[in-house]
């Protein structure tokens, strides 16, 4: 059963050795799903940036062109940081 110590760390933590056998399913499950950024193939309009972008943040890419058009225009910033993106974003592998 275990000492009256053990059971009261257990409840201040709130964590069961049900639940964290549970966590740890859950982490791995995933851990297997993980997505990666890449630049897209399919929705690119220059380099396929905001396409990869969108697709890894589960937005539309039509909102974060805006976006990148906005910076450009309040001060050249989105231009630059477009082609930063565009230089380290690996392209996505071709299926």
């Amino acid at each position: 059963m275990g000492t009256m110590v053990s059971f009261q760390a257990t409840e201040i933590a709130g964590v069961t050795r049900t639940d964290n056998s549970r966590h740890n399913e859950l982490k791995t499950t995933t851990m297997e799903e993980q997505k990666k950024l890449y630049r897209s193939r399919k929705n690119r309009v220059l380099g396929g940036v905001c396409g990869g972008l969108g697709s890894y943040l589960n937005i539309d890419p039509v909102l974060l062109r805006v976006i990148w058009a906005v910076l450009f225009f309040a001060g050249g910033m989105g231009l630059l940081a477009y082609i930063i993106a565009w230089i380290i974003m690996p392209e996505e592998p071709s299926s």
